[in-house]
């Protein structure tokens, strides 16, 4: 059997590639010029027309988009094609509480499928396996297109969604599904359940497990595969140019192919922006050149990588990027879902009783991601009862939980016990260790 799912596609050459993204590209330019007025406009402001970019070197001549222009933009207005052509939508979160929402044509749900079907096709994975799909379901990307993809493939698939984490290990000993996609701290966290619940990995029959949606280290990959008994894989995609499939590795593990012939990516000092030699870490960004609803150009992933052109041992073509290795930014990922430092400055300022002045610890306990906020009491309300002070903390959890959909402890400290900063103030200490050192 084909370890591809597109051997043409993904075993194409350098030249012909060339050829083809040069052409979607020429194409998704004139097509946002004059549908999409935040491009229009943009454009304009820079001075360049639908007709000065040829190939893919004139990219640097466009200006980058970033997801504040999303936001900006919000709900439909970056849509590059009228609300009856668009079959579904999906949404992350920003940084003000308001989502980036993304859109999709019927041909872009069909473009997505395949891109999925590709990278699961990277792993090995065929109609003959069954694929318990853990991402969550709804607005977030993760749930649904993993299924579509396994559908695709023609594997069964199980949308169990997320948690409920006894019940997901039950149907992993009875049903036997052979492939696991969710993110990577939920694949140890099931391992550790399995544990005490005294199920061993000889009980199931998992093989494969597609794992993304948050930053994880090789480390990591070596403690799901030892305690899964599988081989795991890592799937990267972003809610606003598709969601997960845009890249995933192959059984020579050397760096995650992307579906360029969908992806133009660039490499940039997230500093200056401006475009890096090939092998230089950096900024990847992507410009989407056959999406129809929304066609990101230049869209800044924040996320930090570098790229290599050469073939892969598996024999496909396709550019390889290395496993993330951080952001330029400070965005948190935590258990898949993207938090900012604002979003909760935003509800606790909103609160009387509390002062400006607070600190977000991250950790990962029992393999699952958790946070606790610790925020200083006014002077006033630090002389009120314990029993007061619960409440109120229950009360700034609900809220907190309500705006960027993570649950986190809430701590109130007395006034003046939170350390100052003379410089920039560092409000986010994270002790998950995730990132290796370059």
């Amino acid at each position: 059997m084909s370890v591809y799912w597109d051997e043409e596609l993904e075993t194409m050459s350098r030249h012909d590639l060339r050829h083809l993204q040069n052409s979607r590209l020429r194409d998704v330019i004139s097509r946002v010029y004059g549908n999409v007025g935040y491009y229009t406009d943009k454009m304009k402001e820079t001075g360049v027309t639908p007709d000065d970019i040829r190939t893919v070197e004139d990219l640097k001549k466009l200006p980058f988009t970033l997801k504040s222009d999303l936001r900006a933009n919000y709900p439909f207005n970056t849509f590059a094609v009228p609300m009856d052509k668009v079959v579904r939508v999906h949404a992350s979160s920003g940084t003000t509480g308001k989502q980036t929402v993304v859109g999709y044509t019927e041909n872009d749900i069909e473009i997505w499928t395949e891109c999925v079907a590709r990278c699961l096709k990277n792993a090995g994975v065929t109609s003959s396996d069954m694929i318990h799909v853990a991402y969550g379901y709804g607005l977030f990307t993760g749930g649904l297109g993993l299924h579509y993809g396994a559908e695709r493939v023609g594997a069964t698939t199980i949308p169990i969604s997320g948690g409920n984490t006894r019940r997901q290990i039950e149907i992993l000993v009875d049903f036997k599904p052979t492939v696991l996609a969710c993110t990577p701290s939920y694949a140890l966290h099931l391992a550790d359940e399995m544990s005490l619940m005294g199920v061993t990995k000889d009980q199931i029959d998992l093989r494969v497990g597609i794992f993304g949606a948050e930053p994880w280290t090789e480390e990591m990959r070596l403690q799901i595969e030892e305690k899964l008994g599988i081989r795991a894989y890592d799937i990267y995609g972003l809610s606003e140019t598709m969601g997960p499939g845009v890249s995933m590795n192959c059984e020579c593990n050397c760096g995650l192919h992307i579906q360029e012939d969908h992806f133009l990516p660039e490499i940039i000092d997230p500093e200056t922006g401006e475009v890096l030699p090939e092998g230089s870490i950096g900024e990847l960004v992507f410009t989407c050149i056959t999406k129809e609803a929304l066609p990101l150009i230049r869209y800044r992933t924040r996320d930090l990588t570098r790229l290599h052109y050469g073939k892969c041992a598996c024999g496909r073509t396709l550019v390889r990027m290395d496993k993330v290795m951080g952001r330029s930014d400070d965005m948190l990922i935590i258990r898949g879902v993207n938090v900012f430092p604002s979003q909760i400055e935003s509800v606790l300022l909103a609160f009387d009783n509390v002062e400006p002045h607070y600190m977000i610890y991250i950790d990962r306990v029992d393999n699952l991601d958790v946070m606790e906020i610790d925020v200083e009491m006014t002077g006033r309300f630090f002389s009120d009862s314990v029993k007061d002070i619960e409440k109120y903390e229950n009360q700034l959890r609900h809220e907190i939980q309500s705006a960027i959909g993570v649950s986190a402890r809430i701590r109130l400290v007395e006034p003046r016990s939170i350390p100052r900063s003379e410089g920039k103030a560092k409000r986010v200490i994270d002790r998950r260790k995730l990132f290796t050192p370059l």
